[in-house]
């Protein structure tokens, strides 16, 4: 809870200070020409590389393309929407690696990898969906904080269903009763039905 407060408290700082420094369109091309560079060399640098190994490194290269792009976005034209790109970029990134990564894992072990890195995507997707919220003006503080009531809720109810679909399948590595046992703790732990 302290780390999602922290999150969003930086997430909504580096949205103001973003907006105080807003580049003009010359700076924006070049730091569209420097992130092509950049990639380029990246992705050469995975050529060297073999199976997996190479398609990590070029998840990696692609991610950190797309996550400076929406960086030099946010800069550009400073807003809460373009501040939540960033995190979203950030978040498909690493969730992209991560699912690349379980692609050396097997059986169970691979599918408990998988959900555990869309839980994980999908949690830092909420996170920046209320910090949007919180960032957003509003008309008044009432308005605003229905709205950032709601935006808490929904983001709450996927994370929560996300880390429930990623623990229920650590039940699937057992059997028999151990596996019913595991399946409903989860269902308690989780509030499902």
């Amino acid at each position: 809870m302290k780390f999602t407060r922290t999150l969003l408290a930086s997430v909504a700082a580096g949205l103001m200070a973003t907006s105080a420094f807003a580049l003009t369109d010359a700076d924006y091309k070049a730091g569209k020409d420097r992130i092509s560079a950049d990639y380029k060399a990246a992705k050469q640098k995975c050529d060297a590389l073999k199976d997996n190994a190479k398609d990590i490194c070029e998840k990696e290269a692609k991610g950190a393309e797309n996550v400076a792009k929406a960086e030099l976005d946010a800069q550009h034209k400073p807003s809460p929407k373009a501040t939540r790109k960033v995190a979203d970029a950030r978040a498909d990134a690493a969730y992209d690696v991560a699912k690349e990564k379980c692609d050396d894992l097997k059986g169970n072990e691979k599918d408990v990898c998988e959900k555990d890195a869309k839980a994980a995507r999908v949690k830092a997707k909420e996170d920046a969906k209320v910090a949007e919220a919180q960032a957003k003006p509003a008309d008044n503080a009432a308005e605003k904080g229905a709205n950032v009531a709601d935006a808490k809720k929904d983001a709450n109810a996927e994370k929560n269903d996300a880390a429930y679909k990623a623990a229920k399948e650590r039940c699937d590595a057992m059997s028999g009763d151990a596996k019913s046992k595991c399946v409903d703790d989860m269902k308690r732990m989780y509030g499902k039905s």
